[in-house]
């Protein structure tokens, strides 16, 4: 049969549109295989994380048993299953540079340095952090790196571990107050209405126990085994929190002023307000009662600022403060081994303006309040000798280094 070829193009078009117009269900459904997908992957994470979970909180476990149980009093460790907020693992921010670089211009300090977003080791080597403001910085034991405390932002504080290669590792964020032991093993920091202690081990935090803080209570560092703790910032008074033991309360640190470290024999060396003046002396306090005074030793005129800090051996303390007929504060170095009478103190330098720190062999370097670097030697100044102060470069205007502490022994 012979069909017109435009009869036979005009029957195709109409079925090809009634074959367009009819909707058929597919075989197989894409959208509907990639939610099936997705819900099974889902399921899978929260299984995975259910497990991660257990097995998590038997490391926890495991860590309290470690670092020291308490006695009486049962502890519920604070599980962080990953990393807190931007806790990343980062590296060098100038990997082209290498991790470290000579410090340029004359040989560096006895102490490390925090110049801006930099750090400059003693062996005048500069290291990129890549961070904001920093408050406060140590090493940590066996040259492992160091650890940093980032000053005060809206949201928080922020505890940063940094490697020698210059890769950082942010091990707490959103804490109010920051306390790190001189071994560099513990932390203790205020969140909320809470002050908790733990133990670091490379670069993570294993909680241990946290205690209720009383108003403003911050913890501002470590007393052996125990944790000090300022009971109001902007008043005096000191306790200590032993978490073996349980909670704290003021006991009879009310009129300790500041705190500056420890004497070999365990006991701490503090200001505190003496008779109806209330004159700022010196003070040994028992950790075991409460920070009791155990001796009072009245000589230099001491400023309350508490800044100041005993050397690693425990027989120096610098700090602030005035002697003979000077009125104009100065950075007095005290020989704590003269505290059974009247304390024997000498000028070293310029006024205290940041935070002491003391190198095992003795010296001690600060910054005073032109930003400048001072480094006291303790056998030059009893031989009348002032200590050595000298501009550190790079340092914006306004700012000031930040010296690094050392660990202790």
């Amino acid at each position: 049969m012979n069909v017109p070829r435009d009869e036979l193009e005009r029957a195709l078009r109409e079925t090809l549109s009634r074959q367009a117009a009819t909707l058929r269900p597919l075989a197989v459904d894409p959208a509907g295989l990639a939610i099936r997908h997705a819900n099974r992957t889902r399921r899978r994470r929260t299984l995975t994380g259910i497990a991660l979970a257990g097995a998590a909180t038997v490391l926890v476990s495991a860590g309290v048993a470690q670092f020291g149980a308490q006695t009486g009093h049962p502890t519920t460790p604070t599980v962080v299953l990953g990393d807190p907020p931007g806790a990343t693992a980062t590296p060098a921010p100038n990997p082209s540079a290498g991790p470290a670089r000579s410090l340029p211009g004359p040989g560096g300090s006895a102490v490390d340095l925090i110049v801006g977003t930099t750090l400059r080791t003693a062996g005048n080597e500069i290291i990129p952090l890549g961070l904001g403001a920093v408050d406060r910085a140590q090493r940590v034991p066996d040259q492992g790196g160091w650890l940093v405390v980032g000053g005060p932002t809206a949201a928080g504080r922020t505890l940063v571990s940094v490697r020698p290669g210059g890769s950082r590792q942010v091990l707490l964020a959103g804490a109010e107050a920051i306390a790190l032991a001189a071994t560099g093993r513990r932390v203790a920091w205020r969140d909320g209405d809470r002050i908790t202690l733990a133990g670091i081990v490379g670069d993570r935090l294993v909680a241990i126990t946290s205690t209720a803080a009383p108003g403003p209570a911050v913890p501002v560092g470590f007393v052996g085994d125990a944790v000090l703790v300022r009971l109001d910032p902007t008043r005096p008074g000191y306790a200590v929190w032993r978490p073996a033991v349980g909670g704290f309360s003021a006991g009879p640190g009310g009129d300790v002023l500041a705190v500056h470290g420890t004497r070999p024999d365990g006991r701490v060396v503090g200001v505190v307000s003496t008779g109806t003046s209330g004159r700022p002396c010196l003070a040994l306090l028992d950790p075991a009662r409460n920070l009791a005074v155990t001796r009072t030793a009245c000589g230099p005129l001491l400023d309350a600022d508490g800044l100041g800090a005993v050397s690693a051996d425990g027989r120096w303390l610098l700090v602030n403060g005035r002697t003979g007929a000077s009125k104009a504060a100065g950075a007095l170095l005290v020989d704590l081994d003269t505290l059974d009478g009247t304390p024997v103190a000498r000028r070293a330098g310029p006024a205290l303006a940041g935070v002491v720190a003391w190198t095992p062999a003795r010296t001690a370097g600060y910054v005073d309040g032109r930003g400048w670097l001072v480094q006291v030697r303790p056998d030059r100044v009893l031989a009348g000798e002032q200590a050595d102060a000298a501009p550190v470069s790079g340092v914006d205007p306004g700012g000031r280094p930040v010296v690094v502490t050392d660990v202790a022994p």
